[in-house]
């Protein structure tokens, strides 16, 4: 592989204007498929093979018009203080309210006092709109009638809310992009020295990312993509594009400073940095796609289009970047480096200067052991509030308190109960039953028996008069325990109920979905960590040509992993500094939240295993003593795996900025997660583990050495084919001076 992509990096730098045609013509390409496809679908949450899932499939099979997907609203009127929402000038100002919010796009309104949809004390009341148009294709002018409706209710001296899904639009992203690249920009030019060299990895890091999010906005309509689909491509994407490209022009700027030629540099940067970064793509690419096996339709397909934009992330860094250098030319180095050898604009190597990494290395060599402790106990103390982390779905209860959707769902809960903003739909299948009739009435007279049960409506049947609809409303919120164990006692009652009745009885809603959502997550967790802790353990193996090295990196990925989680729970359930980044509600951890920060953080803590310790396999494969080549992995490779973690971390923090909940949790754990594993893990567990193991480190058995195929990622093959075929004696790696 080596020898391949090191034909490849001097290809792409001596054509490197073919190279750069190449690349600029797919992102025309891709922008114009993007700009003429059709408009992507919404996200299809669907939980294939769970009870919600068959409630829902047998609703839209025997209740088709109940099953419209036009955008609802819930308009949700309080009388002023002492008194009736049914007093004369109240009742007015509500039925101008309804009056107004019919409109081209509306459907149906409900009017409180027709519906009867008013509290017992008769100061609270709410009217239910429904839309022809689904939420993405309701216009502007239709959301500025109903907050117009809204405030004609408001002048007359009513406080009137919002809930539904119809004010809804596609979250404020923050500025977690500029901010990232921000970052970024800093910190390359901090490590290089030039702002030409600088702004090479951030321009094909953002070609990358934009030819990847223009493929998944072109084929959204086709693969039924949605617009948040792109959100995990873009933060993943723009991430690893920068770290992957600086990667091959740290290793080029080594490789000019130990005499190379240009394209021999560039070459041998690709075939060397190169082959780390397919194989650090490679763990990526593995853990998004293994989100396939949880098998949620929304979450396969972001850890699909993630994956893409990876391996184009990875293409563009052995291609594109190397061709770039071509550009630089000498500007690669800093006017001062220039400057100072004016002949070759190189500086000379500089071996006598040792740099941070290299000290840091000889610290961890005398106290490998308490490094090692003091680490693992700090992860673990931060890890400690997994044990009580709690997973649910967000809803409007988890809105800011500002916003008019949490204020209508609290007047709901006030008026009417909290478990009115949730209640359970149980779907009745009668075709196996004498008197479908009979048997819904004796559904529902056992299920209002049930504790935590308010009312329970009468059942509604379709037009066949097969199948009913019953609606629960609990006495508790829809993401408390004690609404939880109502779903679960109707469940379990539900095979009783068959015998007697001959009615299936399915139960949906929110909390049902809540809990079967939680149970896929459950399911899936150890089936995906074996295959993607599998596979990957492999491909290290492969890299490494050790056993013990691919154990310690799962090990300390599943520290670093529990320690984030630990944060997240802190920050957004507990309330710990969730000011500081603008956290107004806390609430349940999301759902998904666990396997997907597994997923990603997985696949990027790889990302720094494979540089940092295909340094030290280097230095191994030239000869080097154990404790030499943790220092060499160190002094070569500790700088730019820094400024790499920086700048992911910079990425991900943007994204805190989010309005949405969720973005902004999972900006907030991925950042947490990079840090504790770049600056925890990999620099103090990972060398101290290396250092207390010695050469039993690089241990492989004679059978699997034999067995497992030489990828070379160190290079040593490409270092016998430039000289001939001739094996070459112990040579000291490349080395890069600090102040480069």
């Amino acid at each position: 592989m080596a020898t391949f992509l090191y034909r490849l990096g001097r290809f792409s730098f001596r054509r490197r204007r073919i190279v750069a045609l190449v690349w600029v013509a797919l992102l025309v390409l891709a922008g114009v498929a993007a700009s003429t496809a059709s408009s992507p679908p919404d996200d299809d949450f669907a939980l294939p093979g769970t009870e919600a899932q068959k409630a829902f499939d047998l609703m839209e099979e025997r209740f088709p018009a109940a099953n419209a997907d036009g955008a609802t609203a819930r308009i949700v009127f309080r009388a002023p203080d002492g008194e009736k929402i049914t007093a004369t000038g109240n009742r007015a100002a509500v039925e101008k309210v309804v009056d107004a919010l019919e409109g081209p796009q509306t459907a149906a309104v409900a009017d409180p006092f027709a519906a009867k949809t008013i509290s017992r004390e008769g100061e609270i009341a709410y009217a239910s709109v429904q839309y022809e148009a689904p939420v993405q294709d309701l216009t502007d002018a239709t959301r500025e009638d109903l907050k117009k409706a809204a405030e004609t209710g408001r002048d007359a001296g009513l406080t009137v809310e919002i809930g539904g899904d119809a004010l809804f639009t596609e979250p404020d992203m923050g500025h977690g992009e500029i901010i990232g690249i921000a970052v970024a920009a800093v910190v390359l030019v901090v490590t290089f020295g030039s702002l030409v060299a600088a702004g090479s990895p951030l321009i094909t890091a953002l070609m990358g990312v934009m030819i990847g999010v223009a493929g998944i906005a072109a084929l959204g309509a086709t693969l039924g993509l949605s617009a948040t689909t792109s959100t995990l491509a873009t933060m993943i994407g723009l991430a690893v594009g920068i770290d992957y490209a600086l990667f091959i022009a740290s290793r080029y700027r080594a490789e000019l400073i130990e005499g190379r030629d240009r394209e021999e540099a560039a070459g041998r940067a690709v075939g060397t940095a190169g082959s780390a970064v397919v194989f650090a793509g490679l763990t990526v690419v593995i853990a998004l796609a293994g989100l396939a096996v949880v098998n949620i339709p929304i979450l396969t397909k972001m850890g699909l289009a993630a994956a893409a934009t990876v391996v184009i992330a990875v293409l563009v860094a052995l291609t594109l970047v190397p061709a770039a250098l071509g550009f630089v030319g000498k500007r690669i180095f800093g006017r001062r480096v220039r400057k100072a050898n004016p002949e070759t604009g190189v500086p000379h190597p500089d071996d006598s200067h040792t740099n941070m990494g290299v000290r840091w290395a000889r610290f961890v060599l005398r106290r490998p052991l308490v490094v090692l402790l003091v680490a693992t106990l700090g992860l673990g103390a931060v890890a400690v509030p997994v044990a009580s982390m709690n997973l649910g779905l967000p809803d409007e209860g988890n809105q800011p308190t500002s916003s008019t959707q949490r204020r209508a769902y609290d007047l709901m809960a006030e008026g009417f109960g909290p478990g009115f903003n949730g209640p359970l739909l149980l779907i009745l299948d009668t075709r196996g039953s004498d008197d479908p009739e009979a048997a819904a009435e004796a559904v529902a007279d056992s299920v209002a028996k049930l504790d935590g049960v308010v009312t329970v409506a009468p059942a509604t049947f379709n037009e066949a008069g097969d199948t009913a609809t019953v609606t629960v409303v609990p006495d508790s919120r829809p993401s408390s325990t004690r609404t939880e164990a109502l779903v679960e006692d109707i469940r379990d009652r539900a095979d009783d109920l068959r015998e007697r009745t001959g009615a299936v009885v399915l139960v949906s809603g929110v909390t049902a979905i809540n809990i079967d959502f939680s149970q896929v997550m459950d399911d899936a967790l150890v089936p995906y960590l074996a295959l993607v802790v599998g596979l990957a353990f492999v491909l290290l193996l492969m890299v490494f040509r050790s056993v013990l090295v691919p154990l310690k990196a799962a090990l300390g990925f599943l520290l670093s992993v529990l320690a984030a989680l630990g944060a997240v729970v802190a920050v957004f359930q507990w309330g710990w500094l969730a000011g500081l980044i603008g956290v107004e509600q806390t609430g349940p951890i999301m759902s998904m939240m666990p396997i997907f920060m597994i997923g990603v953080v997985f696949g990027l803590a790889m990302d720094y295993e494979v540089f940092l310790v295909t340094r030290m396999r280097e230095a191994h494969v030239h000869g080097e003593r154990p404790g030499q080549t943790i220092v060499t992995g160190f002094r070569l490779g500790a700088r730019v795996v820094t400024a790499a973690a920086i700048i992911m971390i910079s990425v991900f923090a943007g994204f805190i900025g989010a309005s949405d909940s969720m973005i902004k949790m999972m900006g907030f754990g991925l950042a947490v997660a990079i840090l504790f594993d770049a600056f925890v893990v990999r620099m103090a567990v990972v060398p101290a583990v290396l250092a207390l193991l010695g050469a039993r480190a690089w241990w492989l058995p004679s059978w699997l050495d034999r067995v497992l195929p030489n990828v070379d990622v160190e290079g040593e093959g490409l270092r016998k084919h430039l000289t001939g075929g001739m094996s070459s004696a112990p040579e000291e790696p490349d080395r890069e001076p600090s102040r480069v």
